[in-house]
């Protein structure tokens, strides 16, 4: 069984990547993170901040921003990333994800999702990761765990935030 957390490098996605690290504390399951990468879409890729103004697509360096984050996060979690289509729509995207979490035996994926109290009625990439049901879902909607202050005493490794 694993832990499983979609990173794209937002807030949200880290603050999901520090919950799954501290669940990991109780649960001693790994923790594996997973970006989808739309090939060659500089748009999206500058839209999330993950190529400069002027820079022009280049996998590896995309690849290599969205691990260090994690690595600075949590050293202990393993990274992978998918390649999808240059215009892949929010299904398809969801699809690999859901396919990724089911293929690594996940017990919990860790979503980050600014809408997650829209979730039911808004049309995201979160929403369908969430409604597999082989495994749970945990939806991080706050940088920081408002009442859950226990889980800041494991936290893994310093919030470079902070």
């Amino acid at each position: 069984m694993t832990l499983v957390v979609p990173f794209d490098g937002s807030d949200l996605s880290k603050a999901a990547l520090v919950r799954a690290a501290q669940f990991q504390e109780v649960l001693d399951e790994d923790v594996l993170v997973v970006s989808a990468i739309p090939r060659g879409n500089e748009t999206y890729a500058r839209n999330k901040g993950w190529l400069g103004s002027k820079e022009s697509f280049d996998a590896e360096v995309i690849v290599e921003r969205l691990r260090t984050p994690v690595a600075d996060l949590h050293a202990d979690a393993e990274f992978h990333h998918i390649f999808v289509d240059r215009y892949a729509p929010r299904g398809e995207v969801a699809n690999a994800l859901r396919k990724f979490a089911r293929e690594h035996d996940a017990s919990i994926v860790f979503v980050g999702s600014e809408n997650a109290g829209r979730i039911v009625t808004g049309l995201t990439v979160g929403r369908s990761v969430a409604a597999d049901t082989s495994y749970d879902t945990m939806l991080i909607s706050a940088v920081r765990p408002s009442k859950a202050t226990k889980l800041e005493d494991v936290r893994p490794t310093p919030d470079p935030r902070e």
